[in-house]
């Protein structure tokens, strides 16, 4: 019996028109411009400023092929998703300092840099911060990418088990080096987290897609199969949630785009943290005014 032919996205969807955010700069954005990633705007989120991209609507193939090395069988079978809906991704996980600005504290195991990624959050704390975002960003809804957005984002049109190919090293993430991936080499086990901006970003401008911190998903896993899904959802409510990217004690083999993981939305650990995104909620008002510490700016 011969295999089905291997799902292929439609890279010519969106029309033009619809890959651009519905407003453009929004009105929470302190600066904004468009550079070799795409589109980017910073927002001052307390104090600190979290530069975030676009991340515009498009098709791609969700999963993992059965010849990726030390793949899972729940990554299959690989099958196309279509995201509707364009977001602004914050370009790093979410550091200590942008958290401390928000709640106030810091639940951090690992306290030597502000730029290391908050962790020791639970799926419920993010839900707290993130309520407390919305009310510092107008015209905007802060939250979670769900499972699908994330390995959207973190692909970046790339269709291997990394974002920059089918190996990995130290050299371009922090995980448990000492193990060794595909015959790969090995490197450095740091041990702990690193700044967030500590390695190269994909092709989007998106840091650490891979290790430093687990990230938390808005929704949990759901179960794959081979029929083409638009803007899928895993389960919700009290479910366990997904969790992606890997960390700084992960094997490789678990920082690939692909890989999933489920956790309870209670669980607190050293190795958990997440990325969250601004999504308009609506065009701005005449009369609306920016945040008076906006200054705007544009890139040359």
């Amino acid at each position: 019996m011969n295999s089905p032919p291997p799902p292929v996205a439609d890279l010519t969807w969106p029309p033009e028109a619809q890959r651009w955010p519905p407003v453009f700069p929004p009105v929470c954005a302190c600066a904004w411009g468009d550079d070799r990633f795409g589109l980017w705007m910073d927002v001052v989120i307390g104090g600190p400023v979290q530069r975030f991209r676009w991340i515009e609507p498009g098709e791609f193939v969700m999963g993992s092929p059965e010849g990726e090395a030390e793949r899972s069988i729940d990554e299959g079978p690989p099958h196309v998703v279509r995201v509707t809906k364009g977001f602004w991704l914050a370009e790093t996980a979410c550091s200590r300092r942008v958290w401390a600005s928000v709640m106030g504290r810091d639940p951090s195991c690992f306290k030597d840099d502000p730029e290391n990624p908050v962790e020791q959050v639970s799926w419920d704390d993010v839900q707290d911060f993130l309520r407390k975002v919305d009310k510092r960003v107008p015209g905007m809804k802060a939250g979670l990418p769900t499972e699908a957005e994330w390995e959207y984002a973190c692909r970046a049109g790339n269709k291997k088990a990394f974002s920059w190919g089918d190996g990995i090293s130290a050299l371009q993430a922090n995980y448990r080096a000492t193990e060794s991936y595909a015959d790969g080499p090995t490197g450095e086990y740091r041990k702990r987290t690193v700044p967030v901006k500590s390695f190269n970003p994909n092709g989007w401008g998106l840091y650490q897609m891979h290790g430093n911190v687990d990230e938390w998903c808005s929704d949990g896993m759901r179960e794959y199969d081979c029929t083409p899904k638009v803007d899928p959802r895993g389960p919700e409510g009290d479910a366990p949630r997904a969790v992606r990217g890997g960390s700084w004690n992960a094997p490789p083999r678990w920082l690939r785009a692909a890989y999933r993981l489920k956790l309870l939305r209670g669980v607190r650990y050293h190795y958990q943290g997440f990325r969250f995104y601004l999504r308009s909620t609506s065009g701005p008002a005449r009369n609306t005014e920016r945040p008076p510490e906006a200054v705007v700016t544009r890139d040359a």
